[in-house]
């Protein structure tokens, strides 16, 4: 059996489901196919603002509202007694203030139902086995659940498959990541003693010990997601099972001791390893790769929905451009900008863990203009490079912390005197 689409989407998560949406309003016919049944867990469970203009134009925001998600302001970053707190009124780019802390499993079902609802079937438990190109057009089969194959000719695919990375793995495109590998035991916990603690209105990242932090992100139930992430060697001085490992983390650090003992578990702690992967290309004569299968980083800044939305968005429409018969240049208009946010992420990440975000989110004082800069970043706006720390995202971060530390040297050294 064959079927006829003008595109064809792999992939039923947040970056699927937005280029479907976009490419369906323009009147083309799509698919999704997705290996998995939905719900299904899944972390990123922090949004960021920038994700909100994919969603708003992919129609999505009613969707999502209707979920009754913990709306979130900001994010905060603590070290022992040091907070640095980043409220994204404060921004220094034009854009959305807020968005979600979401479960995913509930998110990502809310987006797959409405694209489904505005006439874009999704077939769930549906595998990719191989893709054969002839130009732009293509002929993909697909396996069910039950062993039944069938195919689907199409004019596009846009594989927006995650850690799946369909496409990187059937043509052989994927390569190393630069970024060292890394390892997260997490759970979502019943957070009785929230009100005591914290704001449930923004993520907290907690610096337990250079290259360790935890996240804690409070969702609206009353549960809240909580993470260690630290070299694979953090986790093996933690005997026992995953919970006792991750019950012991949480009894060694202070901001984490008293609030979640003893707490109730949703679920046993898993643990997500060396999850860093990258794509020598974003696209192909007749694919283009959205999302986390373009590029996966790090959870520290809650980059993957953003980039998976935003990768999606672009793509769209150039997929439409594509279709209309208009030249495309893909390198420049989606490799090129695509790779800005991404580049501009990890050279966030990699300030996180060497350190130098340390002392710039931990000083003593820091400008509020810089602030405002540093905050868009966090909030998703790596693409405006009128912004100095997007612009020159790494040496800026570098001379900042310089800069820094310059002026608290020379301050103690005045009180020296």
């Amino acid at each position: 059996m064959r079927e006829k689409v003008d595109v064809l989407v792999i992939g039923a998560g947040p970056s699927g489901t937005v280029a479907a949406s976009i490419i369906k309003q323009a009147g083309y016919s799509v698919k999704i196919v997705e290996k998995l049944q939905f719900p299904r867990f899944v972390i990123g469970e922090s949004l960021l603002p920038r994700s909100m203009e994919a969603l708003e134009e992919a129609k999505f925001i009613d969707a999502v509202k209707a979920q009754g998600f913990q709306q979130k302001s900001g994010a905060k970053f603590v070290k022992g007694d040091r907070i640095c707190d980043f409220t994204f009124k404060e921004q220094y780019t034009k854009g959305w203030d807020w968005t979600w802390q979401v479960t995913r499993a509930d998110f990502d079902k809310a987006l797959a139902d409405a694209v489904e609802a505005m006439g874009v079937p999704v077939c769930y438990n549906t595998t990719v086995t191989n893709i054969e190109f002839s130009g732009s057009d293509s002929v993909t089969t697909v396996e069910e659940a039950d062993g039944k194959k069938y195919e689907i000719e199409a004019r596009f695919i846009v594989d927006g498959s995650g850690y799946g990375r369909v496409i990187p793995r059937l043509f052989n495109l994927e390569k190393n990541s630069d970024l060292q590998p890394r390892k997260a035991l997490f759970a979502h916990t019943v957070d009785v003693n929230r009100a005591q603690y914290d704001e449930p209105n923004r993520i907290t990242a907690v610096v337990h010990r250079p290259g360790t932090w935890i996240w804690i992100i409070p969702f609206s139930s009353g549960n809240t997601s909580v993470g260690f992430v630290s070299d694979p060697s953090f986790h093996s001085e933690f005997a026992g099972t995953p919970e006792e490992q991750f019950r012991a983390m949480l009894a060694a650090e202070p901001y984490t001791r008293e609030r979640f003992k003893d707490v109730e578990l949703v679920f046993e702690p898993r643990i997500l390893e060396s999850w860093s992967a990258t794509t020598d290309k974003f696209y192909g004569e007749g694919f283009v790769l959205t999302g986390n299968v373009t590029e996966f980083l790090d959870p520290i800044f809650s980059s993957g929905v953003t980039l998976a939305c935003v990768s999606a968005q672009t793509a769209s429409k150039l997929v439409i451009r594509k279709l209309k018969g208009e030249a495309v240049d893909w390198e420049k208009e989606y490799m090129q900008p695509t790779l800005q946010g991404v580049n501009t992420f990890r050279s966030y990440v990699m300030a996180w863990y060497e350190g130098t975000l340390d002392k710039i989110f931990f000083a003593k004082n820091i400008q509020q203009d810089v602030k405002n800069q540093i905050c868009s970043v966090l909030a998703g706006y790596v693409w405006d490079e009128s912004n100095p720390y997007v612009q020159n995202h790494e040496k800026g971060l570098q001379r900042l912390a310089r800069t820094i530390e310059l002026i608290e040297k020379i301050e103690e050294e005045g009180k020296n005197l």
